[in-house]
């Protein structure tokens, strides 16, 4: 199988630079080891029509990284507009934040096409593709509409929510009957694939039997594949980190103090507000914690155009300066607040750094961090991590102290409780992620879904069967394609 990976974000294996979301983090290891192509937006956009849309094709480990200029003409309302004010907002239980218009929506679609016709370059006997994420909940039926048979899974990096609050999405019922071109659907958690296959009946009339759906498209697989991060690398990584520059200036600035870490996007789902006001009661309800545990909170700039983001901004700074002015000493502050990101690296540092990983958002799909802070531990002197119910780590992540984001007071009584959490207790809590952990790594993953998409091909209608709406096909670039290995086989 040749493997075409899609995502609107994409990640270079660059070691110093911070890394462009959790998505692109996770899967680049394994992109690189698989031979597949990944295509993705260069970041930058085009005026006008060019005949190839492609700006760069390179090296990637054993395949390619493939960048493309979106174009000009649509990349706000696709990017800024649909994808990230009316289904970023949904897929996170907010509907009062989706803000859209129906030229955004269109934008949308038009982006979606145009990577559907840009994908022909690289569309062969022996391709499958794999789509990631709500920038492309059409893509699939565009190909189809190009008279693409072969395989094309989609996998959700968010939650899916329940159909009340989906429902609020305008034009969602046109997007999830596109959604059922793919032949694999995947989700994060089995709560996620419960909430579409309930849309699916309540709003489509289609139902779900043991895991698959029939529709004018053929056949569709729905299934829970949470996704891993690489354990051993990103442990082995963590371990030769604390010899980092920055690591070091962090660890030698304690001076003997406690730290506690937040990474996070500046992001609504985040719960960074209810972190800080978390911290805040903590150092109220333990004034001895004071000179004793501090906060790093690493919160990188996100979609700054979007009003909802900007007001947070502003928000958190109004919050951070007022607990440090309250809390806060001439030579001591206890939330040390940084607006930028960190190579994966040095993050793999810090997090081996701190004696407690804070990561409670109030919806995430999976977060990673969470995973990351617990494969970054020192084995002798694990920290502890105190996780969001509301994560999908927390249905992995059983040993570790869980919250709910929208309780202050049982925030900060937790952060407190793993403050005190005696080392006998720490290490048994840290061993038990890890095997978990183990059990369900990003090469788990990979290698799970790809076998899931080849099955889900083979079960489903034949390549000419009369269920496809085929328009003529676009020929690929002559001498395009890139010759892949079996990226099921290529991770082991």
């Amino acid at each position: 199988m040749n493997l075409v990976v899609v995502s609107n974000r994409v990640a270079r294996a660059k070691a110093n630079e911070p890394m462009t979301g959790g998505l692109a983090a996770a899967l680049l290891p394994v992109v690189e080891k698989s031979g597949a192509v990944w295509v993705g937006s260069s970041g930058h956009v085009r005026e006008g029509s060019h005949k190839d849309p492609f700006a760069e094709i390179q090296p990637l480990g054993a395949g390619a990284l493939a960048l493309l200029d979106l174009p000009a003409a649509h990349y706000g309302g696709y990017y800024e507009g649909f994808a990230n004010s009316a289904l970023w907002p949904a897929l996170h239980s907010r509907p009062d934040l989706i803000s859209v218009s129906h030229d955004d929506y269109q934008s949308y679609r038009e982006v979606n096409a145009f990577m559907a016709r840009a994908l022909l370059r690289f569309c062969e006997k022996e391709t499958a593709f794999w789509v990631q994420d709500y920038h492309f909940l059409a893509l699939g039926a565009e190909l189809r509409d190009l008279g693409v048979r072969r395989p094309i899974g989609f996998f959700l990096h968010t939650p899916w929510p329940s159909r009340s609050i989906i429902c609020s999405v305008p034009h969602h019922r046109e997007l999830i009957e596109a959604m059922l071109a793919y032949d694999l659907i995947g989700f994060q958690t089995k709560d996620d694939c419960a909430n579409f296959a309930s849309y699916l009946k309540s709003d489509l009339g289609y139902e779900v039997r043991g895991g698959v759906v029939t529709s004018p498209y053929g056949k569709s697989q729905l299934a829970a594949f949470p996704i891993g991060i690489d354990v051993e690398g990103f442990a082995a990584q963590a371990a030769r980190a604390v010899l980092h520059p920055d690591v070091s200036r962090l660890r030698k600035s304690l001076h003997g103090e406690r730290l506690a870490i937040g990474v996070d996007r500046v992001d609504y789902s985040k719960g960074l507000a209810n972190r800080i006001a978390a911290f805040d009661r903590l150092y109220e309800l333990q004034p001895s914690l004071k000179r004793s545990v501090s906060l790093l909170q690493i919160a990188t700039p996100s979609r700054g155009n979007i009003e909802a983001y900007c007001n947070l901004q502003d928000k958190l700074a109004r919050m951070v300066t007022d607990v440090n002015g309250r809390h806060g000493e001439v030579d001591w502050m206890p939330i040390r607040y940084l607006n930028k990101g960190f190579s994966q690296t040095v993050l793999s540092g810090f997090y081996r750094s701190a004696q407690v990983g804070v990561v409670t958002p109030m919806h995430d799909g999976m977060n990673l961090v969470a995973k990351e802070y617990v494969a970054a531990q020192n084995p002798a002197d694990p920290g502890v991590l105190v996780l969001s119910k509301f994560a999908g780590a927390a249905n992995e992540l059983t040993s570790a102290l869980i919250v709910n984001p929208h309780d202050i007071e049982g925030m900060a009584r937790t952060i407190a409780q793993a403050l005190a959490m005696p080392a006998p207790e720490r290490r048994l809590r840290w061993e038990a992620m890890m095997t978990t952990l183990r059990a369900g790594n990003i090469q788990h993953w990979f290698a799970s879904f790809i076998r899931a998409l080849e099955q889900a091909h083979r079960d489903g209608p034949e390549t000419d069967g009369e269920n496809w709406t085929a328009r003529k096909r676009v020929p690929p670039s002559s001498g395009s394609v890139i010759q892949l290995r079996t990226a099921s086989n290529a991770l082991h």
